[in-house]
């Protein structure tokens, strides 16, 4: 199974994940939210996810936000992010991202997009103070999430096996190669990287959204992979 977080409209990204996972076995694929908002194209990435097989989807906060702007944050950045997403994806298909479900137990894994507690507070690459409290009780194993785009496994409370697949359309943790994980039959979990036409999507993010702050943001994101 293909573990596929954070595409953020990466279309070159996601077609060169999607080529590599097929070609190393993937038959199923878990799609771990944050799909459109802020990469060059939102509904062509949406698409090509939707013509997937067997996929499990659950969402991420910024398919929560295009779904229920009223949700926002008060910040003038997001707020038209989310109104240029909804105007290409259409209020319908936002609406319907929106209201994937939150998190998914599958095989003794719990996949969620942040955390068991939140969609927005995550767990980082260093054991940290607040961890338990975002385990939120959960009793799995495994908990795989996405959110940072830092792609990392450790150990949590209890042994738990805390593991982020990366993103998939902006990655910020130095590597500029697409992120994402296979779950094999054997139940461990591979991370791999991939190499993809990044100045494609930059230059599409330019020609589609000019100087829109969060494109602008987006561009220095992709070429910097960094925060």
């Amino acid at each position: 199974m293909a573990i596929i977080y954070d595409v953020h409209g990466n279309l070159p990204a996601l077609e060169a994940v999607l080529a590599d996972a097929r070609t190393a076995g993937a038959q199923r694929f878990l799609l771990g939210g944050d799909y459109a908002l802020f990469g060059p194209f939102q509904a062509e990435s949406v698409a090509a996810l939707r013509e997937l097989g067997e996929a499990t989807w659950i969402r991420g906060n910024v398919d929560r936000w295009a779904g229920n702007p009223g949700d926002l944050p008060d910040d003038d950045v997001l707020a038209r992010a989310v109104a240029d997403c909804r105007g290409v994806l259409g209020n319908e298909l936002a609406d319907e991202l929106g209201e994937l479900p939150e998190q998914v137990v599958i095989d003794g894994t719990r996949y969620c997009h942040a955390s068991p507690v939140s969609d927005m507070r995550s767990f980082v690459p260093e054991p940290a103070a607040d961890d338990e409290e975002m385990l939120a009780g959960a009793s799995e194993r495994r908990v795989v999430f996405g959110h940072t785009h830092l792609q990392f496994r450790r150990s949590g409370p209890g042994g738990v096996e805390l593991l982020n697949p990366g993103s998939v359309g902006l990655p910020l943790d130095g590597d500029p190669r697409s992120a994402y994980a296979l779950a094999h039959d054997d139940g461990s979990i591979e991370h791999r990287r991939v190499d993809y036409d990044r100045e494609a999507a930059i230059s599409a993010l330019q020609d589609r959204f000019g100087d829109v702050a969060w494109a602008q943001r987006s561009v220095r994101r992709l070429q910097q992979s960094q925060p």
